[in-house]
């Protein structure tokens, strides 16, 4: 049990430091092509690209990596990132890091259910909460690499649960943890989690 519990310690220490070894400055530099999509500081005003600010680095460092080696898909991103190498990748993302998330706006027709989804789920349909891996304010969790939300555009995310869903996007890892959960979601609840998730506060 000692060296389970030293293992994971390790393990969070290490990916808490591959995230902290960005340059955010650096970053900055190196963000000008980012920002007719994504916005000068990471937020984005298109509603189809994901706005990057106050985004966790280590998750921001696992997309771009993916979508380096073509584990993800982003057809947006062709060529964007293939000339970046690991220290630009980390600059980048502290950067990103480094910048304050935007403030999202539900809509009130979709706080009934986008609510009762976030927090509990849908017992019926085997569908957890989405609060353990992304806190209940949306902050996600950035040791695990788990995305923040809050603020995030919701045709984005409506975009991605879909993906999810469609086996469009697989870059979830072996547990398949969103792909299982995307799968069980309607295009309803689709629509009212993200655009609940994009008010969180």
């Amino acid at each position: 049990m000692k060296k389970l519990i030293i293992c994971v310690l390790v393990t969070l220490g290490w990916t808490g430091y591959a995230a902290a070894s960005g340059d955010a400055a650096a970053g900055k530099d190196k963000t000008a092509v980012c920002a007719a999509c994504h916005g000068a500081t990471g937020v984005s005003i298109a509603p189809n690209f994901p706005s990057l600010a106050g985004q966790g680095a280590g998750y921001l460092i696992k997309q771009m990596e993916d979508i380096k080696s073509g584990e993800r898909k982003v057809v947006e991103m062709t060529g964007m990132v293939e000339n970046l190498s690991d220290q630009d990748i980390a600059d980048i993302a502290a950067f990103y890091a480094s910048q304050d998330a935007p403030l999202g706006i539900a809509k009130e027709s979709s706080v009934k259910i986008g609510q009762r989804l976030y927090y509990g789920g849908d017992v019926e349909k085997g569908i957890p909460g989405c609060t353990a891996c992304h806190s209940p304010t949306g902050q996600g969790n950035s040791l695990a690499r788990f995305p923040a939300l809050a603020g995030q555009q919701p045709d984005y995310i409506a975009k991605q649960l879909r993906d999810f869903r469609e086996g469009d996007r697989v870059n979830d890892g072996d547990t398949r943890i969103m792909r299982d959960i995307a799968e069980k979601l309607s295009n309803k609840q689709i629509d009212a989690l993200s655009s609940y998730i994009s008010g969180l506060r």
